[in-house]
């Protein structure tokens, strides 16, 4: 079967109920919100919310389908050179599903995953996205499970996709005014298109394990620490990583940037921030705590898999 837009977006809405219902069935207490939106530009999106759960304090899974004249900024992007000549006449298509899960309980972590598919009229095409997690404190055994379930899914297309992209996790979900890294990383890629060794259809199939591989690994992750005690000192210092998770969603994400150059919808631009946050002046944690452990372990470069 030729592989289409219109069939692309169509498996993106179905990614995005079955999620859906996993995290609303590993909560247990509430379901998502649903509200779809129109871009009066070209397409528009699904956005499901869900707030004040058992589990889940504030968590967004957000399907979109946009399109129409290519933004400006596309042409003036270093890792566009295919673009290096403006058209006036140039269309886009993007898609995509893109989440981000804030837990209650300080001990599960929060996650992101983004998949999209973005093509232009000029016949360029490629897959994104990734999956990263932040966890509030490092737990090693967890990091582990995570990444050895991303590195099996790579594993599974390409022998070199998970060295690769968990370097580009690493390098992109940093900090540069804070040295250190948003989380653990995860596997990042952009612009996969087809090369010597994968067609565009294998690569099709790749992307769509990744938004698969969702599911299974954050319910296990929320399974293993959801009942886990903490103290008032553990919120706090939750509301302290969530500031740096806000810090860099506002000034690196370039999916942020992409949906408000691209006049999107800003309410679902910005479900990925957190209900609270916090930040403290020269906050520095107590020395052998489990703070300090975990700013240890936001470095790039730790082999987890």
């Amino acid at each position: 079967m030729e592989i289409t837009k219109n069939n692309i977006s169509d498996w993106l809405k179905n990614l995005q109920t079955h999620i859906c219902n996993e995290l609303s069935n590993a909560d247990g207490l509430t379901e998502f919100t649903l509200e779809s939106w129109t871009r009066d530009e070209g397409g528009g999106g699904i956005t499901r919310i869900l707030n004040e759960g058992n589990i889940i304090e504030k968590g967004g899974v957000l399907f979109s389908a946009v399109y129409g004249k290519a933004p400006d900024f596309l042409f003036k992007e270093k890792a566009h050179s295919e673009l290096n000549t403006f058209d006036t006449d140039l269309q886009f298509y993007a898609t995509g599903v893109s989440i981000v899960i804030h837990p209650k309980n300080p001990m599960v972590p929060i996650i992101h995953m983004n998949i999209r598919y973005f093509e232009m009229s000029n016949g360029t095409k490629w897959f994104g996205g990734g999956i990263d997690l932040t966890p509030h404190y490092v737990n090693e055994d967890d990091a582990q499970f995570f990444h050895t379930q991303l590195k099996n899914v790579c594993d599974t297309h390409h022998k070199n996709y998970y060295t690769e992209f968990k370097q580009q996790a690493d390098d992109y979900f940093f900090i540069k005014h804070r040295n250190e890294t948003r989380g653990i990383g995860g596997i990042f890629f952009d612009r996969l298109n087809s090369n010597e060794e994968m067609t565009f259809e294998q690569n099709f199939s790749f992307w769509q394990d990744v938004g698969l591989a969702f599911a299974p690994i954050y319910t296990e992750l929320i399974k293993r620490n959801k009942n886990k005690s903490f103290t008032a000192e553990n919120k706090q210092w939750q509301l302290l990583r969530r500031g740096r998770y806000v810090e860099f969603n506002l000034i690196y994400d370039k999916g942020t940037q992409f949906g408000l150059q691209t006049n999107g919808r800003v309410e679902s631009i910005l479900m990925s921030l957190p209900k609270f946050a916090s930040w403290e002046y020269n906050f520095k944690p107590k020395l052998n705590s489990l703070e300090e452990k975990t700013l240890h372990l936001l470095v790039k470069n730790i082999n987890w898999a």
